[in-house]
């Protein structure tokens, strides 16, 4: 029996632990074009979607992942008899910074905030939402912080140029504001 290579494209998407970047796929594939796969994840993507089944297929973190449909995230939540994790507002306002400023030092985020952000630094990192990206050529050599992929995973976007513009946020009301976290 031989196999389609949308059947092995889409095993590969299943069994992934993380976004399965065009590259990755292509080099298991044994080199097949990347538009012949675009075509493939595409198609994907779209009966995905119109089967109305549980997990859909999403672009995220620069490469695609089967994701589960949010609605569905009271239920797995109550199967799993556990909380998500929740942010704090300080965390959620630091992380914000960090994504839409980055590369940036401890320096700069807390005179934008105003307030010490040792402490929320270290979550975020603990998190893996944010790591050191460097160190900037300044006395003592300070850390420059950046996002990481599991940012663009958790926030379920493909790239930091998903991020909502600032003009975008700010024509929000409040209500439309508290649905963004």
């Amino acid at each position: 029996m031989s196999l389609s290579l949308k059947t092995i494209v889409e095993g590969l998407l299943f069994v992934s632990e993380e976004p399965l970047t065009l590259e990755k796929i292509r080099v298991v594939t044994e080199g097949t074009s990347s538009d012949r796969l675009q075509k493939i994840l595409d198609e994907l993507e779209v009966e995905f979607e119109e089967m109305d089944r549980a997990f859909v297929l999403r672009k995220v973190a620069g490469g695609y992942q089967f994701r589960t449909r949010p609605e569905l995230s009271p239920y797995i939540l109550q199967m799993k008899k556990k909380s998500p994790t929740r942010l704090s507002r300080a965390s959620l306002e630091t992380l914000a910074i960090i994504a839409y400023r980055q590369p940036i030092l401890r320096a700069e985020i807390e005179r934008i905030r105003g307030v010490d952000v040792g402490g929320i630094l270290k979550t975020l990192m603990e998190k893996a939402l944010i790591r050191g990206v460097g160190r900037r050529d300044l006395p003592g050599r300070p850390i420059i912080y950046g996002t990481t992929k599991k940012f663009l995973e958790t926030f379920d976007l493909p790239s930091l140029d998903a991020l909502p513009s600032l003009e975008e946020i700010e024509s929000l009301g409040p209500d439309d504001e508290a649905r963004l976290f």
